[in-house]
């Protein structure tokens, strides 16, 4: 097939002008290549409920999309060597719509499927195949704009800086502004909607009329996805939330955050607590303070806000704060869980190490750490100079109490008790003692104090509340630890040291 299939000869003795305005390359380079990086971003948070927001997750969805940038930037070489790259764009843009808008409700889907084993293969190609065909668009055209060898450097420079500025523009405002305004279901709806538009403003500029109905039908297909559920309650800027009724108690509910149980929560009655290590929380807390008294706490993650509700119900006249990075999972817990009856409690929006470092010296007696959930942990909460900034705030006699989460070999929970214990003076872990022996994963609870803390008084504690947890301490936690590596802001390999993917679903 001859390279300019398609394409009229000019008349003879006039050069043969660009096959397409200036305009109108800069809009199709730079819009596709924006909605590369849209994808990418929103990909990461579609992605997070199966695999956790870890390092190697957001590698791996880098990694992909450079794969289809660079497959992409080839392929679309070729064919605009080998056909009238006319006839090709919009179909590019159509196909590419049609897989965007589609990408959310595709992957829940198989994603709520016993086990799961679709969802690497649909994410693998909700990203590889838009990425690439979007991609294809600069080169093919680059190729209409050439009129002339004499010009090859400044068109493909100017069309490559534009695709640049495109792709900046699509990671800043998704990051700083779809992603805190529009759930990520209609973020990938409406990219998907835009450039099935621009796939059939392509077509009906090129007067194909065959391909302008396969167009319209991409664009009406790709706007009738907005009408299918997403499975949210809401979708936050982190997650998609679910509020479950509990069909056992009339005012339970269970929080669900992406696809994990984060919060469960009694509205009639804040003292009781579903989840295991909520409950060695609370041992710890009672063990450690007169029964009834009053405390100063400041709590780091906010879920369902069952601890804070359990510390005002039964230590009337306790003042806590709360940290919480997601201002939807906030709403939630005012609009569905019963925040505004909960005395005693605020609740700022907020990275939780950023608003620890707004707190002043030695006035906590209690801060708690739960903002580690599943496979996703901030590896900023977990360093020694985290750590440290948590003993500034509080009093000498107070306690710092944390949930951990970890799989085994446990090489995280090992590494952030060797990080905790080079800041206090005394440590203390509790879980159930499969994951101590290194049989088992989930939730272990630690705390640390500058002075010595009544661990036989929180093992009694959790026993009391019919947990089968164990407290190690002294010696026995020293030998746990072993030569577990120090966290620092320097080196932090948390999502190394994690088991990154458990069984889906």
């Amino acid at each position: 097939m001859s390279p300019t299939e398609g394409a009229a000869d000019p008349p003879p003795g006039r050069a043969r002008g660009p096959a397409i305005s200036g305009p109108a390359a800069a809009a199709l380079v730079f819009g596709s290549s924006g909605a590369v990086l849209v994808v990418e971003i929103v990909s990461l948070r579609l992605l997070a409920p199966y695999f956790g927001l870890t390092l190697e997750m957001s590698t791996l969805v880098i990694g992909l999309a450079l794969a289809a940038i660079a497959a992409g930037a080839w392929l679309g070489g070729r064919w605009a060597d080998e056909h009238d790259p006319r006839l090709r764009l919009g179909l590019l843009l159509g196909v590419s719509g049609a897989v965007v808008a589609a990408t959310p409700f595709a992957l829940r889907g198989v994603g709520g499927i016993e086990g799961a084993a679709l969802v690497p293969i649909v994410a693998t190609a909700t990203i590889v195949v838009p990425g690439a065909l979007l991609s294809a668009v600069t080169p093919m055209v680059t190729k209409l704009r050439l009129a002339s060898l004499d010009e090859t450097g400044t068109v493909v420079g100017r069309l490559s800086g534009i695709a640049t500025v495109g792709a900046i523009v699509g990671t800043v405002v998704t990051g700083f502004f779809l992603i805190s305004v529009v759930p990520v279901t209609w973020i990938m709806v409406g990219l998907g909607a835009l450039l099935a538009a621009g796939g059939l403003a392509v077509e009906i500029a090129s007067r194909r009329r065959a391909a302008l109905v396969a167009g319209a039908v991409v664009l009406v297909g790709g706007l009738g996805a907005s009408l299918a559920p997403s499975g949210c309650d809401a979708e936050t800027k982190y997650h998609c939330a679910v509020v479950v009724d509990d069909p056992v108690r009339a005012d339970g509910y269970v929080l669900r955050l992406d696809n994990l149980r984060h919060s469960f929560v009694d509205t009639s009655d804040p003292q009781y607590l579903e989840f295991a290590y909520v409950r060695a929380l609370a041992a710890a807390v009672d063990s450690r303070f007169e029964p009834g008294a009053p405390l100063e706490a400041h709590h780091l993650g906010a879920g369902g806000l069952t601890l804070p509700r359990y510390l005002a119900d039964t230590r009337p006249g306790t003042r806590s704060t709360v940290s919480e990075i997601d201002p939807g999972v906030v709403r939630i817990d005012r609009e569905r869980l019963g925040l505004g009856d909960v005395g005693g409690l605020a609740v700022r929006i907020e990275d939780a190490r950023l608003g620890l470092r707004e707190l002043g010296d030695d006035g906590l007696d209690l801060v708690v750490g739960d903002a580690f959930g599943g496979v996703s942990v901030p590896w900023h909460l977990a360093t020694r100079e985290f750590v440290t900034d948590v003993r500034r705030v509080l009093a000498q006699d107070a306690m710092y109490a944390a949930n951990i989460i970890d799989f085994p070999p446990l090489a995280f929970a090992r590494a952030e008790v060797a990080t905790v214990g080079t800041v206090f003076e005394h440590v203390a872990l509790a879980a159930e003692p499969a994951a101590l022996r290194g049989e088992g994963g989930g939730n272990l609870v630690l705390v640390a104090s500058p002075v010595p803390m009544d661990t036989a008084a929180w093992q009694a504690a959790i026993d009391e509340r019919h947990l089968d947890w164990e407290v190690l301490d002294g010696a026995a936690l020293d030998a746990w630890v072993g030569d577990a590596p120090v966290l620092t802001d320097d080196y932090a390999p948390v999502d190394q040291l994690l088991t990154p993917y458990p069984s889906v679903g």
